[in-house]
């Protein structure tokens, strides 16, 4: 491959996007860094997702009661969302968006291998198993808003639902891969721990895919970088190219003139709080596959083979809501509250049939929120304040995940109540997300001649 060219200088004056300060023959690979993106994700899911069914098990084996399950799993999702909201405006205000990318992968390749020893850890296993499922959430927290500025400026050259629903699909791969693996571990060794301890190696080869990337694709003059339709990473508007102020471009830009002084206003506001609500609803697999081995008679080998089921369907919800958002705007998001009161309808029961309904259900609904939610606040937010939006739009998901969690442990055994509970915070969420609809329609509409221009 050829040695990609320098970024055209910035010039000063009006500020110049990604896409204007880069040469006319690379906007023939506009998916260069999408893809490069999803690589990376996929590898990593290996290691994350391939554990994240086993949660469950592990805690039950060690001694965990079901509320102990859902707290541990609620509270490691409530990690991977509320502390966004301090690692999303810290990469905005020091424009080290791979530092963070690079940190947060390190942290999750570390946690999940290490999880092979908690159960030789005697009394001190189920805590030292707590912290570490914890662990990997929280290196989700601290690399996700700094990617995603990454991912959302480079999907605009694509189309934001396109791109992110082809970075999530990529993604979802890896998700379905690593419980595959670990079945196939389980099914050969009987161990959880030797499940846990085989993602080392998936995990090593996520962090030397990364660090290639990152002197790959990273400008060599500015560290924070956004991809440009070349598929090399270029610095967002005025970051490491040097800003039209004459600064070394070493700090996210300054937002244009006439933004919102705070993002809790406008239609950023219902759409986070609505994002609260759906999260408080979506269980956390871990409580899932805790029903699935010590009500649903399951067998610990397959658990994995239906988590990975899930990433499948939630594939294919990324990648047709996704396309959908690019073609018909917001109102396809619609169907997530839908989706999320069917799970425990049919998730808890004790047919295999109907669990099996609600995992897919479970799935589908996983890949919307992580896909097209996303595009939804790329076109929401001006590009300055994109890590500071996915930070506070994750506070409310993680909060809401936190309450799942609670939720769902305390009412396991009351499934009636559990269903109710879930069906009035889904129709909260209807209601605010209509609302966001019907508001957002302009700001999707403004992004629209990037879209055509790409179909």
């Amino acid at each position: 491959m050829d040695r990609p060219e320098r970024e055209v200088p910035v010039p000063s004056g009006p500020r110049t996007s990604p896409a204007q300060a880069t040469t006319p023959g690379r906007a023939r690979r506009p998916w260069g860094a999408v893809v490069g993106f999803g690589l990376v994700s996929l590898a990593t899911d290996v290691v994350s997702d391939g554990a994240r069914p086993l949660a469950g098990p592990l805690l039950a084996q060690l001694g965990a009661s079901a509320l102990l399950v859902g707290l541990v799993t609620g509270g490691a999702e409530a990690a991977a969302q509320g502390l966004r909201v301090i690692f999303g405006p810290w990469a905005d205000r020091t424009g080290k968006y791979w530092t963070f990318t690079l940190a947060g992968y390190a942290l999750t390749a570390l946690c999940v291998p290490l999880l092979a020893f908690a159960p030789a850890a005697g009394a001190a296993g189920l805590g030292a198993a707590s912290v570490l499922i914890i662990g990997d959430r929280v290196g989700k927290a601290v690399r996700s808003p700094a990617k995603t500025v990454l991912l959302a400026s480079a999907a605009k050259h694509v189309g934001r639902g396109r791109g992110f629903a082809v970075h999530k699909s990529l993604d979802l791969t890896g998700a379905l891969l690593g419980p595959v693996i670990v079945a196939a571990v389980l099914a050969a060794t009987g161990l959880i721990s030797a499940a846990f301890a085989v993602l080392a190696v998936p995990a090593a080869a996520a962090l030397a895919l990364l660090l290639w990337l990152r002197r790959r694709l990273a400008a060599p003059d500015g560290e924070g970088s956004v991809s440009a339709p070349g598929g090399r990473l270029a610095a967002p508007d005025g970051e490491g190219s040097g800003g039209s102020d004459g600064s070394d471009g070493a700090r996210a830009p300054t937002a244009p003139a006439g933004r919102p002084a705070s993002l809790l206003s406008g239609v950023f506001l219902p759409f986070a709080v609505c994002a609260f609500f759906w999260s408080a609803g979506l269980v956390a697999f871990g409580v899932i596959s805790y029903h699935l081995t010590t009500a649903a008679a399951v067998a610990a080998p397959v658990v994995p083979l239906l988590y990975a089921a899930a990433m499948g369907a939630a594939a294919l919800g990324a990648l047709g809501s996704g396309f959908l958002y690019d073609r018909a705007g917001p109102a396809v998001l619609l169907s997530l509250p839908v989706l999320i009161a069917a799970v425990p309808v049919l998730a808890f029961s004790t047919g295999i049939g109907l669990v099996l309904a609600g995992v897919a259900i479970w799935g589908a609904a996983t890949g919307i929120q992580d896909s097209t939610v996303k595009a939804l606040v790329a076109d929401l937010v001006p590009e300055a304040r994109q890590g500071s939006a996915y930070g506070v739009f994750a506070a409310f998901e993680g909060a809401g995940a936190l309450a799942g969690g609670a939720l769902y442990g305390a009412l396991y055994e009351a499934r009636p109540a559990l269903i109710a509970a879930v069906a009035a915070l889904q129709a909260v969420a209807l209601i605010l997300l209509l609302m966001t609809v019907r508001r957002a329609r302009p700001a999707w509409q403004r992004n629209a001649p990037a879209r055509s221009g790409q179909r």
